[in-house]
């Protein structure tokens, strides 16, 4: 279960970031709020906080 989290926001991740002409002027805000996401659940993954 917790892979699949882990792998899920990868995916978002890798998605939001800024590839395509409309999107170049949202900056690096998708992708760092969902890095900063991902870097939470991977050190409370890893301190053993989450119950997965």
């Amino acid at each position: 279960m917790g892979l699949i989290i882990i792998v899920i926001l990868v995916l978002l991740l890798i998605g939001a970031l800024p590839t395509f002409p409309y999107s170049r002027n949202w900056g690096y805000g998708p992708g760092g709020v969902l890095g900063l996401i991902l870097i939470i659940v991977i050190i409370l993954w890893l301190m053993g906080r989450l119950p997965f």
